[in-house]
């Protein structure tokens, strides 16, 4: 090999290494169920023309168990405490959100709320400490998102997940 070529690959290397090279995100979210509806957070993303839907719950901090992310995650975004946590699974997904591809690993919890009130609700406003902006959560029936035309709910792959488990789910 010519000194040529190992300073192009060298220079090629160092590029590749100044990149910023994306990483898997471990995130843990929380079904909150409410009879037949579930606790979510609606998503537009402007590029695809797209409305969503998502269950509550954000990243999980190195050294930190999924189950106490889950909680961590709902006490500072609805400033509520959670019961009888149960793990329901977890979900790979790949996806594309305003024009960038997105990797999650996604354990998925059912719980309860602490204090009962909240299923009362039609709404619930939420807070997003990283962005800091105010947003709400809405009660959605599993219904809304069967069928064609229907709004996606994400991760891919939980409503098949929780109409698994809707035999063994918490009552609401």
């Amino acid at each position: 090999m010519t000194n040529g070529s190992a300073h192009n690959r060298s220079s090629e290397l160092g590029a590749k290494k100044s990149s910023k090279r994306r990483r898997i995100r471990a995130v843990a979210i929380c079904v909150f169920r409410n009879s037949s509806k579930i606790l979510v957070k609606e998503g537009y993303d402007a590029t695809k023309g797209e409305r969503f839907y998502r269950p509550m719950g954000g990243g999980i901090d190195f050294g930190e168990l999924s189950r106490e992310a889950m909680a961590r995650e709902i006490s500072e975004e609805l400033s509520a405490g959670v019961t009888d946590l149960r793990f329901l699974g977890f979900l790979e997904s790949v996806f594309t959100y305003k024009g960038r591809p997105g990797h999650e690993i996604v354990m998925i919890y059912d719980a309860r709320f602490e204090d009962e009130s909240l299923y009362e609700r039609p709404s619930l406003e939420a807070y997003e400490k990283s962005n800091d902006t105010n947003f709400e959560v809405i009660w959605k029936s599993l219904d809304c998102f069967r069928g064609a035309g229907s709004p996606p709910l994400y991760p891919t792959g939980i409503l098949e997940l929780l109409s698994k488990d809707a035999g063994e789910g918490t009552p609401g």
